[in-house]
């Protein structure tokens, strides 16, 4: 990922609304919601959720579908992995990211400048 790609996607994300979607659409999975799953479970009303969508659609993180009459929205993890990536790629001095419970990047060691 690129620093333009990654300041859409984090200036999308960057919203109360729309992060919720998203994170609803992350635990989802690759099935996806329809759009009134989405709206219901925000409880936002469909004109909110519409304009919120499209800016997560136009920053390539999720990804809409025509099912019947219904328009369904999946995450689109690679996606978000790759943003992970690109905001941890330097992470620690090079050294692997691990769990927060298990961290190899110690605020005292000179890999962090801490």
């Amino acid at each position: 990922m690129e620093n333009k790609g990654a300041v859409a996607a984090l200036a999308a994300l960057a919203q109360e609304s729309r992060l919720a979607a998203f994170r609803l659409l992350v635990q989802a999975g690759p099935g996806g919601l329809a759009a009134s799953r989405i709206a219901e479970a925000l409880g936002m009303p469909p004109s909110s959720l519409s304009f919120h969508l499209k800016e997560l659609s136009n920053a390539n993180l999720i990804v809409p579908r025509q099912e019947g009459r219904f328009i369904i929205y999946a995450a689109q993890f690679d996606a978000m992995h790759a943003l992970l990536g690109f905001l941890t790629e330097n992470c620690c001095g090079g050294k692997p990211c691990t769990p927060a419970g298990n961290r190899a990047c110690e605020p005292d060691a000179s890999t962090c400048g801490a």
